[in-house]
């Protein structure tokens, strides 16, 4: 899964691709070299970003999937709202991705089972301005199981299909370091649930840190591309379905080596999400 983000905001890329042309280009090439969806999204979800309103995240995101759409590239819809889930449905997205997990807005429920769409759950405990004060866990592999699997139950009782569901663990959603790589050195227990995992660690902070200068100082967010394949070939080792990442070529090839290698054949490639 290739990120476009076509805001002015992101941690990693934001404002890059806020004209339309430069982001259908970024889409069509994410795509041509290896996407099997590219994921747009319309609003900042970074710790401490600010919302936007409904109106502004339709108008950033309909003219991009619109053209990327009609030039056939798969695309998901990386969104919190329903009203927007919906209207990018209509424009050509057939899977939702949203990082709420269908706790932000009631009626996403309601969308995803009638369009039949696959729908992304991430594991999600508030809006950025608030995430940080809410990483307390007991365990947080644990916790992160247990309150994917309530979301997994509402929606199943909403009447969304148990084989359109795919989880994420949301790493740096509500998450410490530390949680990020327990998450990732035990992500077999999260799919042992028996949904397709998303694992997103692309560039995130906590990659940056580790690969700290000797000052302290984090690696930049453009400068974490290696850090980013190999924690998705940690996920992909663990049996995750899809990863989701802003550098695609270089994710695409590690994946590619990882097959040509005689390794178990990739969760995708298997059937995935029905």
């Amino acid at each position: 899964m290739g990120v476009l983000n076509v805001t002015p905001d992101s941690f990693s890329d934001g404002g890059r691709y806020t004209d339309l042309g430069a982001a259908v280009e970024h889409g069509r090439r994410m795509f041509a070299v290896g996407a099997g969806l590219v994921d747009i999204g319309g609003e900042s979800t970074r710790p401490g970003a600010d919302r936007v309103d409904a109106a502004t995240e339709l108008d950033r995101v309909l003219p991009v999937i619109r053209e990327l759409a009609a030039a056939g590239v798969p695309l998901s819809i990386d969104t919190t709202r329903a009203a927007v889930a919906a209207a990018a449905l209509a424009a050509g997205v057939t899977v939702v991705n949203d990082v709420s997990g269908g706790l932000a807005d009631p009626d996403m429920a309601r969308v995803v089972a009638d369009a039949g769409c696959p729908w992304v759950l991430m594991h999600w405990r508030g809006h950025s301005r608030r995430m940080a004060e809410l990483a307390h866990y007991a365990d947080v592999v644990t916790d992160v199981k247990a309150e994917l699997g309530r979301r997994i139950d509402a929606a199943v009782a909403a009447g969304v299909a148990p084989g359109r569901i795919i989880v994420d663990p949301g790493l740096g959603f509500a998450k410490g370091a530390a949680d990020n790589w327990a998450l990732t050195t035990r992500l077999p227990e999260l799919v042992a649930l028996g949904f397709p995992v998303l694992f997103g660690a692309s560039r995130k902070s906590y990659l940056g840190r580790l690969l700290a200068a000797p000052d302290g100082t984090p690696r930049p967010a453009a400068e974490r591309v290696a850090a980013t394949v190999a924690t998705s070939l940690l996920a992909v080792a663990a049996g995750a379905w899809g990863v989701r990442v802003h550098d695609v070529r270089d994710t695409a090839d590690a994946l590619a080596v990882w097959a040509a290698s005689g390794r178990p054949r990739l969760a995708a490639a298997t059937g995935g999400v029905r």
